[in-house]
């Protein structure tokens, strides 16, 4: 595929805290950021073309205990006393914490440059990624990564299904003002039955089940439309099996 002319006119520079905010209201999830490791940001190569970053990646340190990545790693992590098992997860992986493209620059395939130019300059093992919305936008995979899925929740799938037949597809899920905008254009019947279905899907929800309808509603709802996301994992080639061994990592 050839690359198109704004994509050679930008580049992956390291970045920092005021790159992210300049975007974090464009993804779908809180803009609040946590401890992270390293910022990189997708700028123009000639400032005259954009001042700003048009995309952003984070990354932080890895969480403790996730299911899905004893099954990604054969279980490699697992029989180890706790601070050993701390100890090996922090040295061996980070994790793809936020990935966010400016809205005039998505389509172009920057998400997957991003992740996949990135990922060797972190120098570790191993690159992890949880992604809501993975199954929707699959740029992890496109840029290398491999997809581990748990059992989509039926509460999800009624809600997805709900959006899909008042002409909200699932590609569009992960645009909260895009569905915003749709819902507030819908007729009556429609916004009353998609209504009922928000209500339902937000039961399971403690307090948030009466947020007020609006963005941040749906924000939060587009945030939570799979409780257990798709995990991505990526193993660096410059790491050979040695690097692997309990002798060579263990402390």
């Amino acid at each position: 595929m050839k690359e198109c002319s704004v994509c050679r006119k930008l580049q992956i520079v390291p970045g920092c805290l005021d790159d992210y905010k300049q975007l974090a209201h464009y993804h779908y999830r809180d803009s609040r950021l946590g401890p992270f490791e390293r910022i990189f940001a997708l700028k123009p190569v000639e400032r005259t073309l954009h001042t700003k970053a048009v995309g952003v990646i984070v990354y932080s340190m890895p969480v403790p205990g996730l299911e899905l990545r004893n099954v990604a790693t054969n279980n490699f992590f697992v029989g180890f006393d706790r601070s050993t098992r701390l100890a090996l997860i922090n040295k061996n992986i980070r994790c793809i914490s936020r990935v966010v493209i400016e809205p005039r620059f998505r389509g172009l395939g920057l998400a997957s440059r991003l992740v996949r130019q990135t990922m060797p300059k972190m120098n570790v093992p191993v690159i992890e990624a949880m992604a809501v919305m993975g199954m929707v936008n699959p740029f992890f995979e496109k840029a290398g990564m491999t997809a581990y899925t748990a059992k989509l929740p039926a509460r999800c799938v009624q809600l997805i299904e709900a959006f899909s037949m008042v002409g909200i597809e699932d590609k569009e899920l992960i645009d909260a003002e895009n569905v915003q905008r749709k819902l507030s254009g819908l007729d009556n019947a429609q916004a009353e039955f998609i209504e009922r279905q928000i209500s339902s899907f937000l039961q399971s929800y403690g307090c948030r089940r009466n947020m007020q309808n609006g963005p941040k509603r749906i924000r939060y709802i587009l945030s939570k439309l799979t409780d257990k996301p798709v995990y991505y994992i990526w193993f660096n080639p410059i790491f050979d099996a040695g690097c692997w061994s309990e002798a060579e990592v263990r402390l």
